[in-house]
């Protein structure tokens, strides 16, 4: 098949999030598909990354559009009731540039990332489309709205999740729309009546984050890693170092909190004491989840599932983590993650693993053994692959 990639951002390098996703399918799918990408760029750095995609996508096409004018955009939020997050990717250019490569290549099928890219082919019936959403961006929002926040901040967040909500009916306009979780997915079906809606979970790079023999002996460090420009996570890890650390260092008074992540806003990086450090961009964070005793994720927004569980998981590295993300992991509590949603509880958890090294094995082999069989790229990208085809068909059908 020849399949059009639609990414809102540059899926490069791929170390977080979005990118990390388009990025890792893209890799396991060029080999028995012709694959072509159409992105924004939003910084000259970007535009020097076109090498390195061309390694994967037999062509790579960018649309410049620097973060000042997504803010000119954004200002039409003033009388426009689409969602800032739509309107932040809003482009004529992209939409002309997109037509032309529909027009001229005739792909079989169009990969649509994120919700925020949906408005550019909800009209188009005469092509095969996937929305990958990837998570329920209402749920998020709904879940942001409810962490007590400063007034002006929770004004706009319950403007921004009353448009999201009712724009997220876009994605009824698409063959299939994608879900990373059963939780999302559920949630989606239940709000919007959909019944176009399947499972495309996160995936770990096996390669990248395989087992490195951890040593299961040392307990004094827990780790946090993510975007630290990233609400949720900003949010998560001072939730923890102000609440939950302080009671973990009642009984462990020796252990250390390392906050691991790239671009960390100064609230974060105020965070950083004698036992809490907050190290910045890391460029090999397989070596820094092994270093770790536990890893933690106390989210208490967002939607989807959690890259750091997965990771963390992968590499036989304990986990406690908040409800956030978790239902769509498809565990029990204890299978390499441990859920806790009250903070003297999420505490008491990480102290217990802190103190019982066989505990600590246990729950981290029984999280590598699950990411193995489940969560590997290379199963995630069969399974989009699958939905290609499907819509493929069923179009095909559809025009005889």
């Amino acid at each position: 098949m020849k399949i059009l990639f639609l990414a809102n951002r540059v899926p490069y390098p791929p170390f977080r999030g979005d990118k990390l996703k388009i990025f890792n399918l893209a890799r396991r799918l060029k080999d028995k598909h012709e694959l072509h990408l159409l992105t924004f760029a939003q910084t000259q750095e970007d535009l020097g990354y076109k090498a390195e995609l061309e390694k994967i996508f037999k062509e790579v096409h960018f649309v410049y559009l620097p973060k000042w004018k997504s803010a000119m955009n954004c200002l039409q939020g003033i009388w426009n009731s689409k969602p800032l997050q739509v309107l932040y990717f809003q482009s004529g250019e992209l939409q002309h540039q997109l037509d032309k490569l529909i027009a001229t290549h005739k792909y079989d099928a169009v990969h649509v990332q994120h919700l925020r890219m949906s408005p550019y082919l909800a009209e188009r019936k005469d092509i095969a489309r996937i929305l990958d959403l990837p998570d329920a961006f209402s749920l998020y929002w709904e879940r942001r709205r409810l962490v007590k926040r400063g007034m002006l901040t929770t004004i706009f967040e319950n403007i921004e999740q009353g448009r999201v909500l009712k724009y997220e009916e876009i994605l009824k306009a698409y063959d299939l729309a994608l879900a990373c979780s059963t939780e999302d997915i559920a949630y989606l079906e239940k709000t919007h009546h959909a019944d176009n809606l399947r499972l495309l979970a996160n995936g770990v790079d096996l390669e990248t984050f395989a087992p490195r023999n951890h040593d299961y002996s040392h307990s004094k460090t827990i780790l946090f890693t993510g975007n630290m420009d990233y609400a949720p996570n900003v949010d998560a890890v001072g939730y923890f170092a102000e609440t939950i650390l302080p009671l973990i260092r009642e009984k462990c008074p020796d252990v250390a909190f390392i906050i691991a992540g790239q671009r960390p806003v100064p609230k974060v990086a105020n965070l950083a004491n004698d036992h809490v450090t907050v190290t910045g961009f890391v460029k090999d964070l397989a070596a820094t989840y092994n270093s770790a005793s536990v890893v933690v994720a106390p989210l208490r927004f967002g939607a989807g599932t959690q890259n750091k569980v997965l990771e963390a998981m992968a590499m036989g590295v304990p986990v406690v983590c908040s409800n956030i993300g978790f239902g769509g992991l498809g565990i029990e509590s204890g299978e390499g993650a441990i859920m806790q949603t009250d903070p003297g509880a999420f505490a008491n958890s990480v102290i217990a693993l802190l103190s019982d090294e066989g505990m600590r094995r246990r729950v981290g082999e029984t999280g590598m053994n699950i990411i193995k069989t489940r969560f590997d790229w290379d199963i995630i990208a069969a399974t989009l692959e699958g939905y290609f085809l499907q819509i493929q068909n069923t179009g095909a059908n559809s025009k005889r």
